[in-house]
């Protein structure tokens, strides 16, 4: 069964031997990360692979009676765990079922259909009246200060709201979007709100930006996206003023919030992935002080908005690809309400040099989401995006390759895919290399390539915690095919075949191993 809320979720992990309580007392200002950033390094959990156990810290410096939950993705086994799975590919296999349905060509047809309806009537969220997150409701004498938020590096900026679902609305389809961005704590009542310019959010503000300009007529909408480069900043006085609305959920089940880091679709709302996910729909409130609806098991709520004429500056910050984000201009956000539950559980991850926990988080997405790719790109067989590669410097890729010049074909597709655009470095090889073992992959690609004739280069959109990019947010990427060569692309030498043994001779030593006494 799903997990209903976040503490059902700390009960499953600590019955399965994946929990470790801290009594001891530990510092939110650097301690806590230093002592995670060791556990998601170790070589092995309980016989289980790499990762090392949740973290439950129930003394917390400067909070007394907080607890901190850091660490709840980071192994294999708990991403199944957390999404409810022997293997992550089942999931995969629950999309691809639903993608592969066909129009019903009879009653007969129709009838075998009534199941596979029922359960997508599971993925819609549901409104409730109250739940627990409104246990505590704080209109006025609160302050974020009083949550055990951590400092996670020392260059960081300040304390960083981490592991948040940030609910902002579609001004113009009135779809809900839930993703997750960074938040540094400035003071008691705001922070900062690192929507990245390709992010969902980050689109919903420039929409209003552009109505806010447009009914002002100080600009038009081409003006706007011009003036900010596609980001939030207008470089003088024009500057539209008016309030985004958003809310923010701290703590929720573990599906909800996996859910908030996926490439969905931007039509697709988080909620209905969750429930997906759940296989239960999510259970919703409506916020005190803003129009929004949030997870009503969720620990902590923030409610407030943006004020669309001001930006402030937010970082440095110790980001996923192991160096520091530098410092820029973002939106803030004013937080008008809290509710919590008593006695809340602060929810929270660490990044930085990989492996950390947003690594097995990057795994599940690459294993759940290859049947959305294939409907792009049919060909592919298998993707791995390799940890240390942080998710957008490296994609391999396997193909079935049919035709001259697929494997480019097959590169600027995966361009062309939401978040994928990001990726700087994409290899493609046939579908016999197990692109799984990276020896074989590293061993094929440079024994397969002419670096002239099957690298190329590209310009585009790069991630905007690229700091190697020529300009901030655009830059180059590379494609390396390493697939075999046809006549048709040019190559009339002979292909030559790898060396194997025949089978024959190996089933004859496999039969045989023990006679040669050879442990």
């Amino acid at each position: 069964m799903a997990y209903t809320d976040l503490r059902e979720w700390i009960v499953a992990l600590d019955r399965a031997g994946e929990l470790k309580r801290i009594r001891a007392e530990a510092d939110p200002i650097l301690e806590i990360s230093e002592i995670t950033d060791r556990v998601s390094k170790s070589p092995a959990h309980n016989g289980r692979g790499p990762g090392g156990p949740a973290l439950l810290f129930e003394n917390v410096k400067g909070h007394p009676g907080s607890q901190v939950l850091i660490n709840q993705f980071g192994s294999e086994r708990r991403m199944k765990m957390a999404l409810d799975c022997d293997s992550l590919d089942e999931i995969a296999a629950r999309i691809h079922q639903f993608l592969d349905v066909k129009s019903p060509q009879g009653l007969l047809d129709k009838v075998k259909m009534l199941p596979m309806l029922a359960e997508m009537g599971k993925f819609f969220p549901k409104q409730v009246s109250t739940g627990p997150c409104k246990e505590v409701i704080k209109r006025d004498n609160f302050s974020l200060l009083d949550f055990p938020v951590l400092k996670c590096w020392p260059q960081d900026a300040g304390r960083f709201i981490t592991l948040p679902c940030v609910i902002t609305r579609d001004p113009r389809t009135g779809k809900r979007n839930v993703g997750m961005y960074r938040m540094q704590v400035y003071d008691e009542r705001t922070t900062g709100m690192h929507w990245q310019r390709q992010k969902v959010a980050a689109e919903h503000y420039r929409e209003r930006l552009r109505a806010a300009a447009v009914s002002a007529g100080s600009l038009s909408g081409v003006d706007v996206m011009a003036r900010t480069g596609g980001g939030s900043r207008i470089s003088d006085s024009t500057q539209p003023s008016g309030r985004m609305e958003v809310a923010v959920a701290i703590g929720t089940d573990p599906a909800l919030t996996f859910s908030a880091i996926v490439p969905a679709p931007p039509d697709v709302e988080e909620f209905m992935i969750a429930g997906f996910l759940r296989q239960k729909p999510v259970e919703l409130v409506k916020c005190e002080t803003v129009d929004l609806e949030v997870p009503a098991n969720a620990e902590i709520i923030l409610e407030g908005y943006v004020q669309l004429d001001e930006l402030h500056t937010e970082g440095p910050f110790g980001d996923h690809t192991g160096f520091y984000s530098l410092d820029d201009l973002y939106p803030v956000f004013h937080v008008t309400c809290v509710t919590h539950r008593k006695n809340p559980v602060y929810a929270t991850t660490i990044v930085g040099k990989p492996p950390q926990e947003d690594a097995w988080m990057g795994k599940a997405v690459e294993r759940i989401f290859k049947p959305l790719m294939k409907l792009t790109i049919p060909e592919l067989v298998d993707v791995n995006l390799p940890i240390e590669g942080v998710f957008h410097n490296l994609m391999v890729v396997s193909i079935k390759k049919s035709y001259p010049g697929q494997a480019r074909k097959v590169m600027n597709a995966i361009w062309s895919l939401g978040q994928a655009m990001f990726t700087k470095c994409v290899v493609v090889v046939d579908e016999d290399c197990n692109v799984q073992d990276l020896r074989e992959v590293v061993w094929r690609v440079l024994n397969n390539i002419d670096p002239e004739r099957d690298i190329q280069f590209t310009l585009g959109p790069v991630d905007s915690l690229d700091h190697a990019s020529r300009l901030p947010d655009f830059g180059s990427k590379m494609g390396i095919d390493a697939t075999r060569k046809w006549p048709a692309e040019g190559f009339t030498r002979p292909w030559p075949d790898e060396v194997r043994m025949s089978k024959e001779v190996v089933d004859q030593v496999t039969r045989r191993w023990r006679e040669f006494g050879i442990e």
